[in-house]
């Protein structure tokens, strides 16, 4: 996955911090969706294997599948798991309001699984940004 980005400054070992602007779902008229309001700017350290300079415009590339894992443990883990209880519930023979409460305990749990691994996969699969062009 690659995506432009600007060098903002230079970091010891071969690194720079970058800057990447995310684009809105707008398009630029941000008096239909007022997703401007959110901050559009990320930053970002990337290993600088091209010796990129301040304020140069550069293409950073990540592991697409190391961004696919974290989106599905994101997005995905907990859906799936709402779904999961509510189904396990009503197999027990619990009545749809039982069932709505389980459905939202197993999307907790889900929210809570996926804290607890991002924060000890934190640094083993970090996702890594390296300066291409």
């Amino acid at each position: 996955m690659t995506q432009d980005a600007i060098v903002v400054k230079l970091l010891p070992h071969d690194m720079a911090e970058v800057a990447v602007t995310r684009s809105t779902a707008c398009g630029g008229n941000c008096g239909s969706c007022e997703a401007c309001i959110f901050q559009s700017e990320l930053r970002a350290v990337a290993r600088n294997r091209i010796g990129a300079r301040p304020g140069q415009r550069v293409v950073i590339e990540s592991r697409t599948a190391t961004v696919f894992k974290a989106a599905a443990l994101v997005y995905v883990m907990p859906l799936v798991l709402f779904f999961l209880g509510y189904g396990l519930a009503a197999a027990l023979g619990a009545g749809e309001g039982l069932c709505i409460l389980v459905s939202f305990l197993a999307l907790a749990l889900g929210a809570g699984l996926m804290v607890l691994t991002q924060r000890r996969a934190r640094e083993k699969d970090k996702i890594s940004f390296d300066i291409i062009g």
